[in-house]
């Protein structure tokens, strides 16, 4: 399929979903995301995915919502962002956590709005040391979507989420890592060849165990200890029954490397 707003391909067990508004800072529009969720779909078709890479063209990563989209033209009526999160926003955050496999962002700019909240919803955040994220929608007198409120205070606390969110600082990439609100700050001439040696692992990983790790991790802040001791002991069961755990092993006390098939 031709894309207009992002770029996709899959090769050698890695998609790759690259926001390409370069001139609007990649910003969204209701086009992009009928082309994201079509993209999803095709890598859901291929069962040779074993990580997702996403990222941004140009010198930006994402700068949020398009307000200027054609297709939110509001004629006489008021503008319904609500229907917007509900029918775009919130599937694709829902839908990037539940791959069964990694989700890597890289970061290559500014990452605003929806744009910093998507970066979020990843299993691991790369960014540029000249990127930087920040939550605008107080000055629009709006509040932080696309999971923002959600996983703001889960990542740094309460105090930084609502410093981030009522203020709409920039917050840099180094002090994002230091943070904890993402997993690596690089510097920019190395984000691309550090993403792709990070991918290229995961394509070789055990795929099976990572995307039942992702699901103990996201389970946890609602669970009780004795919830995710059970989720722990259910998921140990199934993935010791696993070809991936049988190899692992083999490769273990053959003093060989392991040649995981994701299964």
């Amino acid at each position: 399929m031709t894309y207009q707003s992002i770029l996709f391909d899959i090769a050698g067990g890695i998609a790759r979903l690259t926001l390409n508004r370069p001139d609007k800072l990649n910003s969204f529009t209701v086009a992009m995301h009928e082309e994201i969720r079509t993209a999803l779909n095709q890598m859901d078709a291929d069962p040779s995915v074993r990580v997702l890479v996403l990222s941004g063209a140009g010198r930006g990563f994402c700068a949020g919502q398009d307000l200027a989209d054609e297709a939110l033209a509001p004629g006489d009526r008021a503008l319904d962002l609500g229907s917007l999160v509900e029918q775009y926003y919130g599937p694709l955050v829902q839908r990037l956590r539940a791959l069964p496999f990694p989700v890597i962002c890289a970061v290559n700019g500014v990452a605003a709005g929806a744009g910093a909240n998507l970066a979020l919803a990843c299993d691991i955040v790369l960014a540029a040391r000249s990127a930087n994220f920040i939550e605008p929608f107080c000055r629009l007198g709006l509040l932080p979507d696309t999971g923002g409120t959600y996983f703001l205070p889960r990542l740094i606390g309460s105090a930084r989420a609502m410093g981030l969110s009522l203020l709409g600082e920039k917050l840099s990439a180094e002090r994002a890592e230091s943070w904890g609100l993402i997993w690596k700050c690089i510097d920019d001439a190395q984000l691309q060849a550090e993403t792709d040696v990070m991918a290229a692992h995961f394509a070789q990983a055990p795929t099976l165990g990572l995307a039942r790790t992702k699901q103990a991790l996201y389970a946890s802040p609602d669970n009780t200890l004795a919830q995710q001791l059970d989720l722990e002991r259910d998921g140990i069961r199934e993935l010791g029954n696993s070809a991936d755990c049988r190899e692992g092993v083999a490769a273990f006390l053959g003093k060989r490397p392991p040649v995981f098939t994701g299964k």
